[in-house]
C-alpha cells in the first residue's frame, strides 16, 4: 500500500498542464467566445428590460396562448409574473431568462445533432456514453475553475458551465427517439425509394420529437438548477439574491428569490411542452 501510495498517478497535473496549454495558445478563441456570448445574453436582458413589465408580460402571455392554445396557462403564467413584478425581481428574472435561453438554444443545437449521429453510429455511441455519464456525475465545482480560467469571472464562465451540466440531456433523448424509431416504418420508406436523408427528416425525426421535446424540458429545468451555482462565478439573475440569502442567513429573501426561480421554470417548462402533452394542455 505504501508504494500505491507513493509513487501517484499525476492525473490532476496532467489536467492542469491540458487547460494551461490552451489558455496560453487558444486565449484569443476563448475571449472571442467570451464577447460573443456576453453580447447575446446581456443584449437580450437590455432588449427585453426597455420593455415596461406589463408589456413583457402581455407578450409572454401571447406567445404561450400562440403556442399551447391553453386559457388555463395563463391563469397561472399573468398571476406569476406578476408576483415576481411585486417581490422586486423583474430585473433578475430577465437576466436569468436570457441565461437559460441561450443555454438551452446552445445545448440542443449541439446535441441534437450529436444525439442524431450517436443513433446512426453505434461505435461513436460507445465512444460518447462513458463520456455523458461523466459530465452528468462529476460535481458541477469541478468544471467551474477550468471555466473561470478559460472566460474570466462573469456570466460566460457560468453559461459555459450550465451548457456542459445539461448537454447530455437532449444528446441521449435525441439518441433514444432517433434509435427506437420502428423498423416496419422505416423498412416502408424505404421500399417507397425514401433516401437516407429523407428517412431521417420525414420518418425518423418526427417520430423522435416528442422525446427530443422532452429532452428541451429536461435541459431548461437543468439550466435553471445551475442558476445559483452560476452566480457563484459572477453571473447575475436570481441566483445572486439567493446566494446572498444563504451567506447571510436571510430566510425571507431566500425563499422568495427560490420562489422566483420555481415560477420562471414552471412557466418555460409549460410553454415548451407540446401542445396536449401534460398540464399545460388542453
Amino acid at each position: 500500500m505504501d508504494w500505491l501510495t507513493d509513487n501517484k498517478i499525476p492525473v490532476g497535473k496532467w489536467i492542469e498542464a491540458a487547460v494551461d496549454f490552451f489558455y496560453a495558445h487558444f486565449a484569443w478563441f476563448f475571449d472571442g467566445i467570451t464577447y460573443t456570448f456576453e453580447f447575446l445574453i446581456e443584449g437580450t436582458a437590455d432588449t427585453l428590460g426597455l420593455l415596461h413589465p406589463l408589456i413583457l408580460i402581455a407578450l409572454i402571455a401571447g406567445l404561450a396562448y400562440l403556442l399551447q392554445r391553453s386559457w388555463k396557462l395563463l391563469l397561472f403564467l399573468v398571476p406569476g409574473l406578476l408576483l415576481i413584478v411585486n417581490l422586486g425581481y423583474w430585473e433578475d428574472t430577465i437576466l436569468t431568462i436570457s441565461l437559460v435561453t441561450w443555454a438551452t438554444t446552445l445545448s440542443m443545437v449541439i446535441g441534437v445533432p450529436i444525439g442524431i449521429a450517436a443513433a446512426h453510429r453505434p461505435r461513436f455511441w460507445l465512444f460518447l456514453r462513458p463520456i455523458l455519464d461523466m459530465m452528468q456525475t462529476i460535481p458541477t465545482f469541478v468544471y467551474l475553475i477550468p471555466a473561470l480560467i478559460f472566460f474570466g469571472l462573469g456570466v460566460v464562465a457560468g453559461m459555459v458551465a450550465t451548457i456542459i451540466f445539461a448537454l447530455p440531456a437532449p444528446i441521449r433523448l435525441t439518441y433514444l427517439g432517433i434509435s427506437s424509431a420502428p423498423k416496419p416504418l422505416l423498412e416502408a420508406a424505404e421500399s417507397f425509394g425514401a433516401t437516407k436523408r429523407q428517412l431521417l427528416w420525414l420518418v425518423e425525426v418526427p417520430h423522435a420529437m416528442p422525446t427530443i421535446m422532452a429532452g428541451l424540458t429536461q435541459c431548461i429545468m437543468l439550466s435553471l438548477s445551475m442558476v445559483v451555482i452560476a452566480a457563484m462565478v459572477g453571473a447575475d439573475g436570481l441566483g445572486i439574491p439567493v446566494l446572498r440569502a444563504i451567506n447571510t442567513v436571510n430566510v425571507a429573501k431566500g425563499f422568495e428569490a427560490g420562489l422566483a426561480i420555481v415560477i420562471v421554470a414552471i412557466l418555460m417548462d409549460r410553454i415548451c411542452k407540446r401542445p396536449g402533452a401534460g398540464p399545460g394542455g388542453e
